[in-house]
């Protein structure tokens, strides 16, 4: 038996009843050292039963009470804090992990020639694009999705497998939109969606296979075409990946071209818009279409006839301008080389681009009319004048000659025009002032007024305004060179320009290459019309008119194969020393021809140049001439411009002495 505090107690001996002795037997007394008997032991007494006491509950109770409150009031301080505190803040959260916003592209405008012809146009077409948070091993279950998904695209899409893989698998992990590809056509979509479908059907029936191309999108845009090819490539330039003008019209006039883009948000939910959560939208505004000045079909005889001759001479390049002559509105600008802006990834990098207004190069006899303009508008000399022109001219520190060597020629004003005599036009302007530097002041001035050393007024991306040095920087040999035209450089369209203020009765406008344009709501708004400036007299523009006939009618002239049956032709050939880009050094020839018809009574103007032939002939009115002819000849018949019938004035080209 224990007490409550699980102690025995000591046990008590309790006395009882001696025991009787033993019969017969005397009773042992313990002696002494003896041991003495044992006591008998009391009866032991039933142990009470055990009782278990157990503990007060209450200080337990009171512990999982005082938890569960603290536990609630964190739910309901947290729940406060949400809903109430920073309601906002993550209301705008859920907002913008909700919805999203995507960019509605803006219908680019069209590009036409003067007869609504189409060059340019858009097309519908889709930007590839994907959620990437939709290829990750959350979503579904494999490590290699982007991969996996990559490598289906690709083919399709013409791409990098890698650059794919890459976007799909962003460093940022919370990213939900890439394109993948733009600008694909309408097949290259259904082709896409055709796969996933099937993917997608696959996956029901097979659980071990996954739809990786779940996360493939598509927004609609539209693509950039050229209906004509390589034609006018120059003029109209190219469209970037990111939709803006690389060059060109394209370029020069993209805000008009591209419009304004549009917006629309709305709510996705698995990266598919949910349509019962509403949308709004900001529809775009359609660009402008443009209407150019070019004729197409004269821009195609232009590009055809540079690009055989360019071949066949085996030259870097070439160029031809066409020129109304009344309006300076440019109806075809051709270059060979070309490229197709449709197609740039198999262009030559040195043909992109517009080289008849980006090269500067120095024009040679073709700028002679200008020194002519000078002399006979300063009264210094006549057509009939008589200029003796020896077979060489020491002026300065060099030795002059012509192209051929020839005995001393007995000339008329007229004939040093025709005959393209370096010499006799040095003579010439050396009249312009009674001393060098008063006749190169005045040479200079005139090269101003045509034009020369400034920007032509086409305001064309990359347009060159070529090299005029004043007349105090020329070189000893310059005031001597200029007058024939080396020692200065133009591009093309300034050439051009000058022949068409000769054929305008002296009246030079600038050139344009636009008359409108057309916007979204239809109506047509012209061009600002170009800049108009005499430059000389109508008597001086009429007489150089037929000194120029002399050069193609005459037989001594140097334009003959540039003569076109029934009209009269008023031109003028050119071959100049051509700078060489690569070297800056003196290479090849530049070879051109320039001039107008009807000489009479002037309708178009035709320039064309050739740099560097290397085979067959490099002269000018060998190689341009037949150009000219049969640009002229397309031309004129296009616009049905008829011949005047009247007859040439065959001013006399020599004399006798």
């Amino acid at each position: 038996m224990v007490d409550d505090f699980g102690r025995k107690p000591p046990r008590r001996r309790v006395p009882g009843p001696a025991r009787p002795a033993r019969s017969g037997a005397p009773r042992r007394q313990p002696g002494p050292g003896g041991r003495p008997a044992r006591r008998p032991a009391p009866p032991r007494r039933a142990a009470p039963p055990r009782t278990l006491r157990l503990g007060s509950p209450r200080p337990r109770l009171r512990l999982v009470g005082l938890g569960l409150t603290l536990v609630m009031a964190a739910f309901v301080f947290r729940l406060l804090q949400v809903q109430a505190v920073d309601a906002s803040t993550y209301a705008a959260k859920a907002e913008q992990n909700r919805y999203v916003v995507h960019t509605l592209a803006a219908e680019r405008g069209g590009i036409t020639d003067r007869n609504g012809v189409a060059l340019a146009a858009s097309v519908d077409a889709y930007d590839i694009t994907a959620d990437p948070t939709m290829f990750t091993r959350k979503q579904l279950k494999i490590d290699d999705g982007p991969e996996q998904a990559a490598a289906l695209l690709a083919p399709i899409l013409g791409q990098d497998q890698a650059a794919l893989v890459k976007k799909l698998r962003p460093k940022d992990k919370d990213l939900r939109y890439v394109r993948l590809a733009l600008s694909r056509t309408p097949q290259v979509w259904t082709q896409i969606k055709d796969l996933r479908l099937a993917l997608a059907k696959k996956a029901e029936r097979d659980k071990s296979t996954v739809n990786v191309l779940a996360g493939v999108f598509a927004d609609p845009s539209s693509k950039r075409i050229y209906p004509n090819g390589d034609l006018a490539a120059g003029i109209l330039g190219w469209v970037n990946a990111d939709g803006r003008g690389g060059g060109g019209i394209e370029q020069q006039l993209n805000k008009t071209l591209s419009g304004k883009d549009g917006k629309i948000r709305y709510a996705q939910s698995g990266g598919r818009q949910v349509p019962t959560a509403g949308s709004t939208e900001t529809p775009a505004v359609p660009g402008s279409q443009v209407e150019l000045t070019i004729d197409r079909d004269i821009q195609w005889a232009a590009q055809n006839a540079i690009t055989e001759q360019v071949k066949k001479s085996k030259a870097d390049r070439g160029y031809v301008v066409v020129q109304d002559t009344r309006t300076g509105q440019i109806l075809a600008m051709a270059n060979s080389p070309g490229f197709d802006p449709g197609n740039l990834r198999h262009a030559n990098p040195a043909a992109l681009g517009n080289a008849a207004v980006q090269d500067a190069y120095e024009p040679g006899s073709t700028a002679k009319v200008m020194s002519m303009a000078a002399v006979l508008e300063e009264n210094v000399a006549t057509p009939l004048t008589h200029v003796v022109v020896p077979n060489r001219l020491h002026r300065g520190d060099r030795l002059f000659q012509d192209d051929i060597d020839h005995a001393t020629w007995y000339l008329t004003l007229n004939g040093v025009l025709a005959k393209s005599s370096n010499i006799g036009t040095i003579l010439a302007t050396g009249q312009l002032g009674k001393t060098q530097p008063q006749a190169n002041q005045v040479l200079y001035s005139y090269l101003r007024r045509f034009g020369i050393g400034s920007y032509s007024g086409l305001d064309f991306p990359g347009e060159t305004k070529g090299i005029l040095a004043p007349p105090g920087q020329w070189s000893t040999s310059q005031q001597y060179t200029i007058p024939f035209g080396q020692g200065f450089s133009i591009n093309a369209i300034q050439a051009a320009s000058v022949y068409s203020t000769i054929a305008n009765g002296g009246v030079r406008v600038e050139p344009t290459l636009v008359r409108g344009t057309k916007g979204p709501d239809g109506r047509f708004t012209p061009a600002a019309k170009p800049e108009v400036r005499r430059v000389v007299s109508a008597k001086t523009a009429k007489t150089l008119a037929q000194m120029l006939e002399s050069v193609v009618d005459d037989e001594q002239g140097t334009g003959i194969k540039a003569r076109i049956p029934g009209y009269r032709v008023a031109g003028k050939t050119g071959t100049a020393n051509r700078v060489d880009p690569a070297t800056g050094r003196y290479k090849g020839y530049t070879s051109s021809f320039a001039g107008f018809a009807p000489a009479d009574k002037p309708r178009i103007t035709v320039y064309c140049a050739i740099q560097n032939a290397t085979t067959g002939s490099y002269f000018g009115g060998q190689i341009c001439g037949p150009i000219y002819k049969q640009v002229m000849e397309f031309a004129l018949k296009t616009l049905q411009v008829p011949p005047t019938g009247a007859h040439p004035a065959n001013l006399p080209v020599s004399y006798q002495p």
